[in-house]
């Protein structure tokens, strides 16, 4: 039987290329790299939406709140056996004044409502991923709305550890694999794309094995 996949994250799921603001194809982006990875039995569902948030409302953006959709998503998509979420980056603009503890409870409203919502459903409930993204790097790019994101990315895996292991949430650091491109320091490059693609499909084969 197939395994279903929903990748719920931001631009960096969307696959927002830095250098001209176009979208990696489908092929380049990493749920799309590791789809080709894991080859048959395997269904990898993209959800990703720029600018997506945990739990923030967006005011100049309207729509990029990650809890209004999660469910909706949900719902769509399911019978599901994982969801991926894979969040955090835009919650450090300095508009939203969150701090890391308020970025991992985000973390876990998602992952409480999505086994919540899914006990009203005669599927077994699907497993959660929380995959913290890499840090923000400080390059001279980096847009003033990000303003203090690299010091509070930089304590996204050891916070984001701690929520998985202490709510029973699979964990992946997408910063031990990738980083985040020099170009403006919060997208991903093709190459981390695949990098990131490539790993999470090992990850996937051994978490979900049976």
């Amino acid at each position: 039987m197939t395994k279903e996949i929903l990748c719920f994250g931001d631009s960096n799921t969307w696959g927002f290329n830095p250098i001209d603001a176009t979208r990696y194809t489908r092929e380049a982006r990493w749920p799309g790299v590791a789809q080709a990875a894991l080859g048959e039995g395997w269904r990898m569902i993209e959800e990703g939406l720029n600018g997506r948030t945990t739990v923030f409302e967006d005011e100049i953006e309207p729509g990029r709140r990650g809890f209004s959709s999660i469910i909706m998503l949900l719902e769509t998509h399911m019978p599901l056996d994982l969801v991926i979420l894979m969040l955090g980056t835009n919650d450090t603009k300095t508009r939203y004044g969150a701090t890391v503890r308020d970025i991992s409870l985000g973390w876990l409203k998602l992952a409480k409502a999505i086994r919540e919502r899914c006990l009203w459903f005669p599927y077994p409930p699907p497993k959660i991923l929380l995959a913290v993204p890499p840090p923000v790097l400080d390059c001279p790019n980096l847009t003033e709305s990000f303003e203090g994101a690299p010091e509070k990315s930089a304590h996204f895996a050891e916070v984001g550890r701690q929520i998985a292991e202490a709510n029973d949430l699979l964990f992946f650091d997408c910063g031990t694999v990738i980083q985040s491109s020099p170009v403006d320091g919060i997208h991903l490059s093709p190459e981390s794309h695949k990098a990131l693609g490539l790993a999470m499909a090992g990850f996937l084969r051994r978490s979900m094995a049976g």
